[in-house]
């Protein structure tokens, strides 16, 4: 190899064993683990330049060195490829995530994979409405005189209305009314389809004209209500374990984890579900997450419905991490579109 692969591998061998044992790395730690073929001088000389071009540091007066926010940027942007995770972990994923029962167990059994596979925090935001496209609105008589609107987005999320109507519908009238509503909303964003039940009473027959109005109102307010965005966060213990990644800021990274908007922001530039960014150290834009790397990507199978990572200190398995970040959007993805 030439000096400039040469002087990566050095630095992905003190990221590696930085990583693993959270000691600075020295060069006879290097030549005894690694096998590079040089000698330990010729390895001090490329630690000499990599700690000039700002990659590495040495924190104290020990002869280890540790990687910078630099040295893992460049790192993480060299990943040859990403550890998969193996056929086991893979089929204990599906598993896991198989079992859910709607859409909030989804995301919580979410969350708990992504934490106990990263040992980081894991964070998933729920499906963002606008982003949302209505998949069917079942209407069920309760009573010949009371509805019960059931409206089933394609990210799993289901609104329930119940509507006392002024009149009494045969089951005829109630299959008339299913056909009008669906035609008017099915496959429809729900930004679009809100303007499409407005134009509903228009398209009645006359005798249902009243009862499809009071149905398109309850729609309508269904359909543009936009609760607050919602986030899921687990394993925020597993940032304790390791204080020292933390010099003094601990508490305001946990205390800022607990501000759902600046987490929201964090996953906002998701929006690929087929890549996972990175952001290490000082590029996060929040201050108080300057201490910590964010893993972020976008879930949803063609759209991407919301997103969804793990943020912990910038000494981190990266490979693994990045592996287990895509492989649960994945699913998650795959498991919403069949629901």
């Amino acid at each position: 190899m030439n000096a400039d692969e040469r002087r990566f591998a050095v630095l992905r061998a003190i990221v590696a064993d930085y990583v693993s044992t959270q000691e600075p790395v020295g060069s006879k730690m290097i030549v005894d683990r690694h096998n590079l073929g040089v000698s330990s001088a010729t390895v001090r000389n490329d630690m000499a330049v990599l700690e000039e071009d700002g990659l590495i540091a040495q924190p104290h007066t020990s002869a280890g060195r540790v990687p910078t926010d630099k040295g893992y940027r460049l790192f993480v942007d060299r990943l040859a490829q990403v550890k998969p995770l193996s056929a086991a972990e893979k089929r204990a994923v599906q598993a896991f995530l198989d079992g859910a029962v709607d859409l909030d167990d989804v995301l919580r059994r979410s969350v708990r994979l992504l934490a106990q596979l990263t040992r980081q925090v894991a964070v998933v935001q729920y499906p963002t409405l606008t982003r949302s496209t209505v998949r069917h609105c079942e209407v069920v008589a309760l009573t010949p005189a009371r509805l019960m609107l059931v409206l089933i987005t394609d990210s799993g999320r289901v609104d329930q209305r119940v509507v006392d109507l002024g009149q009494v519908l045969s089951d005829d009238d109630v299959g008339t009314i299913r056909t009008v509503i669906n035609g008017a909303l099915s496959g429809r964003p729900l930004a679009a389809a809100s303007v499409a039940v407005a134009d509903l009473p228009d398209l009645a027959p006359n005798e249902l004209r009243e009862v499809i109005t009071t149905l398109s109102t309850v729609l309508i307010e269904t359909l543009v209500e936009h609760p607050e965005e919602r986030l899921v966060l687990g394993g925020t213990a597993n940032l304790t374990r390791n204080v020292a990644d933390f010099p003094g800021t601990l508490r305001q990274v946990l205390e800022t984890l607990e501000e759902q908007v600046v987490v929201l922001k964090l996953l906002a530039s998701a929006q690929d579900p087929g890549t996972v960014t990175v952001r290490i150290g000082g590029e996060n834009e929040a201050e108080e997450m300057r201490d910590t790397s964010v893993l972020s990507i976008g879930y949803g199978a063609g759209t991407v419905l919301g997103g969804m990572g793990v943020v912990g200190p910038t000494r981190m398995d990266y490979p693994g991490s990045i592996a287990a970040v895509h492989a649960v959007a994945r699913y998650v993805g795959e498991i919403l579109a069949g629901r």
